[in-house]
């Protein structure tokens, strides 16, 4: 009996895990959350004002929506991003961009995240791509 209970504690347990970082599937049909550390972006390009694609390690790439323009995003040699509400990035996440601006940093919240599928990282401008 103590056996029995020690694997039904250890299996509803893993399971709690998986649901609470995004592995398990949701219906057998969703996809797993797809998300990023901050500290693993590896580059970034300012489309314009309220867009910026992020490049994260060697081959994913995101694209950040922000909620509002911030109109030095697309000057800056560096930006900051960080993670609202949790510790990583999440597609559908919240998070914010922390850009360097005349009077000092500049907060951008991010109305959404989208990871970019490899055709559409070769169909980026140059300038666009990070």
């Amino acid at each position: 009996m103590r056996r029995l209970l020690t694997i039904l504690l250890l299996v509803g347990g893993l399971s709690a895990c998986a649901g609470a970082t995004g592995a398990g599937l949701a219906d057998g049909a969703s996809a797993p959350r797809q998300c990023f550390w901050a500290r693993n972006v590896s580059g970034f390009s300012a489309v314009d004002d309220d867009t910026v694609n992020l490049r994260v390690g060697v081959k994913d790439h995101y694209q950040l929506e922000l909620a509002g323009a911030c109109p030095d995003v697309d000057w800056a040699h560096k930006i900051a991003i960080r993670a609202r509400g949790g510790s990583s990035i999440c597609v559908g996440g919240d998070a914010e961009i922390i850009a360097p601006g005349p009077l000092g940093p500049q907060r951008c919240l991010v109305r959404s995240v989208r990871k970019l599928t490899p055709q559409e990282v070769e169909a980026l401008d140059a300038r666009a791509r990070p």
